[in-house]
Order: structure tokens, then C-alpha cells, then sequence
């Protein structure tokens, strides 16, 4: 078994791969048929075997890299660490607004920054360890490659696992694009991008989505000259249009140059970085950068697996195919988190985790459509969303009312100088019922949960217009927008009705 190795090679590195694959592992000797085999232990897979093992189960994890997946190891813990650190940046960028002068030469430490992110994951790792789930938790752990060898039997590290339900829980990988000269000239992804030890000068980002947004804005921040290119005409396209148009203009104030409605054709090694040759419609063009992130998605991992031997169907972009309770063409193996689902966040994984084990050990039916899946952009200022967006609606023929309040209009945002943004509310139309919502603040992500647990609940905008929210938040936003569906239900003669009774009431 081969696998890459976390670099740099320093004491964080070292102690986060002792914690999720130990060089001396042994891997134990099967015994017996097993109640649930898990393959893959990123978010998804370690869900699964901590509920099922802790309901009695008995219960084997294999993973061939590192115990903790993307989340952990490349993904939400790193990229999260570094976006903290980006804050500090703003925040003292900003510090003269608020009359705070901060003396000119404030340095900032790349390599400090990247160890801090590299400490902080190492200490996580404990969370996703080895000896954790073995010793604590009674799952046992094999470390290798896998690979199924009939419909009930997995094989790994030359041993053969005999089970009565499985979960395949690969994950995915970053995506790859087709650009001539891109593998020759080397580039970057959120597999690698977190092994930097020096700030590239030029950094080149491919791809203004959630990630590439994210990583441009951050790298701008610690000083990387940053081009994003993106080829549709404004960035997060898959976003709410107004959030993405308040996402695009603080990238523009933080100095990152947009190339948008631009196609990347091919990418030149040079003696001093690499040369960039694009497209738009005034013609083709070069830029140069030192380095290049590619940030355009995610591929499921679904090779090497001897899917075929299990009966399970699937394909190289959608993954495992399953059906609404994740269950695949084998009906004795399911499939939960990124291998299988098109909405890729650590928090969906852990979630499609939860159905799986009802549904494989306890014959439960429970439906992964049935979910309510909100999902966060970590920029500055963050895009939360939940439910649909406006064009969903339209497509799927639901006629909404929509409310916004904008950032502008709350008092703790104007105290705190965050006026960029709004809280966005779909309601069905004539009702109060919640469909969808947006929210563009600094604390989005932690904002879009009372929406959430609204839409789970089937509150709707009247009920959550009873919620009181302490003065000065910018949560008041939700209020603020429960109360501009109130004053609708004042009808010119609802409002003639009550203005009689209170002459009446004198």
C-alpha cells in the first residue's frame, strides 16, 4: 500500500498521521461475519461505524490514506484554519475605520499561519484517530486498500471480510480539468494546497466557486497577487445572483482581479512560474503566476473498488448510484457522503450517515430526499443558503412571495461596520410557509440554522415573527424580514376594520 506523505515533514504533521495511520499498525484478524463492513473513513464512514458499533454491532472501518477524509485532513479543519487567519488580516486592514491605527510594517508570517493550521488539525485528529475508534468505540480498524471480492465479501491488506450489510464511504477527490500543459506544469489543489510552507507571489485560481473563492480571498489577504478565473460572468454561479454579486465586490475591494466570461486554453512551465494562456471575448491572452490552484469540484472515488463484484452500479462522475434510502443495486450495500450525493458538504455526510445505519441494520425506510440541507461559502462576508432558490421555485412551477432586509437596515451591523449583505426569505406564494433562503453576513453560516430548523419544523414566517432576539444581533435581520410578511397581512381592510374598533375602544 502506497500512499503520499503530509508535508512538511514537522511534529504536527507527524503527530496528525500517528493519529490517523500509524506506520506500526496491525491490522486485526477477521473473526467472524460482520454485522456492518464501512468503507472509507472520511466524515460519512466514521459517522457510520461510531453509531453502529455503539449500538451493538459489530463493526470493521477500513480506510487506505488517512482516518478522517477531506474534512479533517484537506478540507473544512485546514481551509477553515487559514480563513480565521485571513480574518485577522481584514480586520486589522480595516482597523483605521474604527479609529484603531495600527503602525505601518505589520508583517504577516505565511509559515506561522500554516503551522497554526497544521497544530490545530494535529490536535482534531485525536477526534478521528485510530485508537479511538479501536480502543474507545470497539470498531475494528484495517488499514489498506480494499476491494470487494463477491456480493458479501470485502477483501483488504490479504484478508478476507465476510459481512451482512456494507457502507461505501470513499468520498471524493478534487476534480481534474482537460487543459493542455496544466499536469506538465504542475498545480495545485485543496489536497496540496495546504502543504505550502512559502506564499506564492502570483497565485492563479481556476475555478470561482465555493473553494476557489474561499482560497482567492484568503491568499489575497496574506499578500499573493491572486487572478480567479471563472468562465461564467460572475463568480459562485450556482449561488443566489444578489449573493454572489455582494461576494464579487468585496473579492474586487480586497484587490483580487477577476477574469471572468474567461476559458483557461493551456498552461506553460517557465524558468519563472508558469504562463497562462486564456480566452474571453476580446481574444486570447497570457498572465503569469507563480502558482496555480485548480478548484472546480469534486470526482467521486469509485475505482479500485471491484464494484462490479458486488453488484453495484455506478459511474465516474455521479458515483454510486443509490436510491432514495442510499441503498445501491446490491441490496445488502449502501453508500452515503460524497461517493454518492451530489450536495458535498461534511455535514450531508454525516447526515446520510444517520439514514444508512437505520436503514441497513434496523430495515428502517427512511428517505434522504426527506432531508433539509442548508450550506455555507466561508468568505467574507460568508452566503449561507437553505431550501430553494428563486430559479428553483420557478423551474419546479411554485409561485413565492420574497422578503429581504438588507445588512444596512440592522443597528449591530451598522455598529459593526458589516452593512454588506441581506437576509433573503422564499415563502409559497399567499402563505407563510418557508421554501428557501439566503443569507449574505459575516456570520452567515451560523445565521441560516433558525431558518433551517423553521422549514424542518414547518414553521412559517408568522410563528417565527414571534422569536425574540436580543438587541443589538444581526440575526434581528430574520426578524426584520418575519415582520415585512407581517405588515402584508395589514390589508387595507384589515387596517380599516381595526382602526374602527379602536375609535370604538375609546
Amino acid at each position: 500500500m502506497t500512499r503520499s506523505p503530509m508535508l512538511p515533514d514537522d511534529e504536527f504533521n507527524r503527530a496528525l498521521v500517528h493519529n490517523v495511520h500509524p506506520s506500526n499498525y496491525t491490522n486485526p484478524e477477521p473473526s467472524g461475519r460482520y454485522n456492518l463492513v464501512v468503507v472509507g473513513a472520511g466524515s460519512a464512514g466514521l459517522i457510520t461505524a461510531s453509531i453502529a458499533a455503539g449500538l451493538g454491532a459489530k463493526v470493521a472501518l477500513i480506510e487506505r490514506h488517512l482516518m478522517g477524509g477531506d474534512c479533517l485532513n484537506v478540507g473544512c479543519v485546514p481551509s477553515k484554519s487559514l480563513i480565521r487567519s485571513a480574518r485577522a488580516v481584514g480586520d486589522v486592514q480595516a482597523a483605521g475605520a474604527f479609529g484603531v491605527h495600527v503602525p505601518e510594517g505589520v508583517r504577516i508570517d505565511f509559515g506561522q499561519i500554516m503551522e497554526r493550521m497544521r497544530r490545530i488539525r494535529s490536535e482534531i485528529s485525536q477526534h478521528d484517530s485510530v485508537t479511538r475508534y479501536r480502543d474507545e468505540l470497539g470498531v475494528e480498524v484495517y488499514l489498506g486498500d480494499a476491494h470487494f471480492c463477491g456480493p458479501d465479501a470485502i477483501e483488504v491488506a490479504g484478508a478476507t471480510l465476510r459481512f451482512k450489510k456494507a457502507v461505501i464511504a470513499t468520498g471524493a477527490r478534487a476534480a481534474e480539468l482537460p487543459i493542455p500543459g496544466l499536469m506538465e506544469a504542475g498545480y495545485l489543489s485543496n489536497e496540496t494546497v495546504f502543504s505550502l510552507t512559502e506564499l506564492p507571489r502570483r497565485l492563479a485560481v481556476i475555478g470561482a466557486g465555493p473553494i476557489g473563492c474561499e482560497m482567492a480571498q484568503a491568499f489575497r489577504r496574506f499578500g499573493s497577487g491572486v487572478s480567479l478565473f471563472e468562465i461564467a460572468d460572475h463568480i459562485l454561479p450556482r449561488e443566489d445572483a444578489d449573493a454572489a454579486a455582494v461576494v464579487q465586490e468585496a473579492l474586487q475591494n480586497d484587490g483580487v482581479k477577476l477574469l471572468l466570461s474567461s476559458r483557461v486554453v493551456e498552461v506553460r512551465k517557465t524558468s519563472t512560474g508558469r504562463v497562462i494562456v486564456y480566452e474571453d471575448a476580446d481574444g486570447t491572452h497570457e498572465i503569469e503566476a507563480d502558482e496555480i490552484l485548480l478548484g472546480i469540484g469534486r470526482a467521486p472515488n469509485v475505482e479500485g473498488l471491484g464494484l462490479e463484484a458486488a453488484g453495484v452500479e455506478y459511474d465516474t462522475q455521479k458515483g454510486v448510484h443509490v436510491d432514495d434510502n442510499l441503498r445501491t443495486a446490491n441490496k445488502h450495500i449502501f453508500a452515503a457522503g460524497d461517493i454518492c450525493l451530489a450536495p458535498k458538504f461534511t455535514h450531508t455526510a454525516d447526515a446520510s450517515a444517520k439514514i444508512v445505519v437505520r436503514n441497513a441494520l434496523f430495515f428502517g425506510r427512511q428517505k434522504f430526499s426527506d432531508l433539509v440541507i442548508p450550506w455555507c461559502t466561508y468568505t467574507e462576508p460568508e452566503v449561507a443558503h437553505v431550501g430553494l432558490y428563486e430559479r428553483e421555485a420557478h423551474e419546479a412551477g411554485i409561485e413565492i412571495d420574497t422578503y429581504v432586509t438588507q445588512a444596512a437596515q440592522n443597528d449591530r451591523s451598522k455598529a459593526e461596520s458589516e452593512t454588506r449583505g441581506f437576509v433573503k426569505i422564499h415563502v409559497k406564494k399567499g402563505s407563510d410557509k418557508i421554501v428557501g433562503a439566503t443569507i449574505v453576513n459575516p456570520h452567515a453560516g451560523e445565521m441560516i440554522s433558525e431558518v433551517t430548523t423553521a422549514i424542518v419544523a414547518d414553521v412559517g414566517l408568522a410563528k417565527l415573527a414571534e422569536v425574540i432576539h436580543p438587541y443589538p444581533t444581526q440575526a434581528e435581520a430574520i426578524k426584520t424580514t418575519t415582520g415585512a410578511y407581517m405588515r402584508t397581512r395589514l390589508t387595507p381592510g384589515v387596517e380599516k376594520l381595526f382602526k374602527l374598533l379602536m375609535r370604538f375602544s375609546r
